[in-house]
């Protein structure tokens, strides 16, 4: 197979961007397997503790260095509808394993926050942090060193990405990332946002709202539109961490517990003690990130990610770049349709031929790396299938169809939504953003407004309804990075902002903080930065300034003479009240060294 040659460029350069610290990288995580099973070394002491809960059959076979041990990373509770089928998932893994004769032990928990639930309330600010606690949580319930492999439960927004930092920081382990997979269809996605505009402009009240959202998330497993979870899953399965097709098999069916028990033998198989050893730190490489860049802008996935992805690289001693993203998004094709970039839903797509058919179109032109390791011990061609069950009961996998099954959902390479990824970088005199355009119209892809500026989504919201936003409009929305107050999702701005488009205005947001994989239709600069607490150029800003929003120029400019803008003070703001409660207090450390949002996000400095 011939590699795309912009594909081939950006691999290479981020190879020799990250020679030394891939290099220091890979030497410790080989240091560290060259060791042998860690729990060989643990003492008499040490062990005793480690199995004392186990069945003496167990503790027998953990006693020496023959029997593999699986640890479970669970991100499990039952508030949480993505979350509550993994309560049945450590009682699946431990028979699975006892079937192969192994042992598997849940080594720890992790807290899994949602974005749903915090959106616009103060705990939103606690989510961006929450995936660097994941990481170091589940580094905890690792550091036992107990365990030969490694499963991860967790499907969410931030908890993925944390997992994937955790699993990298052991990558001498082998590490299976299982998923709970996605709730059942409800209500259409344009009767929900119908209601929410309705709800916006006054037109149904609250009991009409809540009645809708109900009948949108209604059951366990994951929401259905393609925002930051669902995206998570296809980036497990582009980067070779799940088995192929698992994805987006629902909770609660024959399929999905059978994928689970499949994928715990399959961590059994990789450890060290055998013949296929697959430490997760060679599975996830230079080539595999340029996959899972790939995957997010032929998806139109989540703008999250243009941060988590470069986080989890960095784990991996792998230095990505905003820049080497906006490269590929100018060559990956458009191949899916799913909401808010379209009317279906991941249901939908799973049943269009999903992941497996993007896969192989992807594959055909050159646009991904097939040359991989995956913890299925195939290269990637091996994830150009769709998992069944035989008669049995087990796992089967066949070739996905020759043709989509819904061209409106998911399309072939020869025929894409459009030429280019859903996600672009943007660059400028208000510095570095990110803007999501797969949902955007071809017409609003430039905006030219006068700026109006605001510190709160509140504030945007209160100048809406006293009808003071009825024109053309640039609203700013600053102080909301990391520094200022953990970067939180600014989801209450969507209806609004739809309802001003929709009356035919120009209408651009231009933020320092996130929108995230629910980006939709209206134009939407994000994760600015600098920030403005870090004194970035969107501190200068003033009401009446022209902004200029242009995804095909990739640029984001403030049309001000350059001596004037750069003579202005850089307005500060008291963030005092974003500091405490909810738990915000415990953060400020997180605050004070988190990295930039082209960086990552980061508290880690790796």
């Amino acid at each position: 197979m011939t590699i795309h040659p912009r594909i081939e460029d950006v691999t290479e350069r981020i190879v020799k961007r990250s020679r030394i610290s891939r290099a220091a990288y890979l030497d410790r995580i080989r240091r560290a397997a060259d060791q042998g099973p860690q729990r060989g070394r643990l003492s008499c002491g040490n062990l005793a503790h480690g199995f004392a809960a186990c069945a003496p059959k167990d503790k027998a076979a953990l006693s020496g260095d023959v029997v593999s041990n699986l640890g479970i990373i669970t991100a499990y509770n039952d508030m949480l509808s993505a979350h509550q089928p993994y309560e049945r998932y450590p009682d699946i893994i431990r028979s699975a394993a006892e079937e192969v004769g192994a042992v598997a032990q849940v080594a720890g928990g992790v807290p899994a926050m949602c974005d749903g639930v915090t959106q616009g309330q103060d705990g939103m600010e606690l989510s961006l942090f929450s995936r660097d606690v994941i990481a170091m949580a589940s580094a905890v319930g690792l550091s036992h060193q107990m365990f030969d492999a490694a499963v991860f439960l967790g499907i969410c927004d931030k908890i993925v990405p944390g997992l994937v930092i955790s699993a990298l920081s052991f990558g001498h382990l082998p590490a299976v990332f299982i998923p709970a997979g996605p709730m059942t269809t409800g209500i259409s996605n344009d009767e929900k946002a119908q209601v929410r505009q309705l709800y916006a402009e006054g037109k149904v009240g609250r009991d009409a709202l809540l009645e809708s959202e109900s009948k949108a998330y209604h059951s366990p497993g994951t929401c259905t539109f393609y925002g930051t979870a669902n995206s998570n899953q296809m980036l497990m399965e582009f980067m070779g961490l799940h088995l192929p097709g698992a994805s987006f098999v629902n909770p609660g069916t024959p399929l999905r517990d059978a994928l689970t028990r499949e994928a715990a033998k399959r961590a059994l198989a990789i450890t060290a003690l055998g013949n296929e050893f697959t430490p997760a730190g060679e599975v996830i490489d230079e080539k595999a990130i340029v996959n899972g860049v790939v995957g997010l802008h032929a998806t139109g996935g989540s703008t999250n990610h243009t941060m988590h992805l470069i986080a989890m690289a960095a784990a991996a001693g792998i230095q990505l770049t905003w820049d080497d993203m906006s490269e590929l998004s100018d060559v990956v094709p458009l191949l899916a349709r799913v909401y808010p970039n379209g009317k279906a839903d991941v249901n939908h797509f799973h049943a269009a031929g999903g992941l497996g058919f993007l896969i192989r179109e992807l594959l055909s032109e050159g646009y991904l790396h097939q040359d991989v390791k995956t913890v299925y011990g195939t290269d990637l061609s091996g994830y150009t299938v769709e998992a069944k069950l035989d008669p049995n009961g087990n796992v089967v996998r066949e070739p996905v169809g020759e043709t989509s099954g819904d061209e409106t959902v998911v399309a072939p390479v020869s025929r894409p939504f459009q030429a280019n990824g859903g996600l672009k970088m943007l660059t400028g005199t208000l510095g570095k953003a990110v803007i999501k355009i797969s949902a955007v119209a071809a017409e609003r892809h430039v905006i030219e407004a006068p700026a109006r500026v605001f510190h709160s989504q509140e504030d945007f919201l209160k100048a809406f309804s006293n009808k003071e936003l009825n024109g053309d409009v640039a609203a700013v929305v600053r102080f909301q990075g990391p520094k200022a107050c953990g970067m939180p999702e600014l989801h209450k701005l969507t209806p609004a902002l739809g309802i001003l488009q929709d009356r035919g205005y120009k209408v651009a947001l231009i933020t320092d903080g996130r929108m995230s994989g629910a980006s939709g239709k209206v134009p939407a600069a994000i994760h600015v930065t600098p920030e403005a607490a870090d004194g970035g150029p969107i501190a200068k800003v003033r009401d009446g300034d022209i902004i200029r929003v242009d995804a095909i120029a990739g640029t984001l400019e403030v049309l001000v003479g350059q001596a004037e803008f750069d003579a202005r003070p850089t307005v500060t703001q008291d963030m005092t009240d974003h500091h405490s409660g909810v738990g915000r207090d415990l953060f400020a450390a997180f605050r004070q060294i988190v990295g930039t949002a082209d960086t990552g996000a980061s508290v880690f400095k790796v």
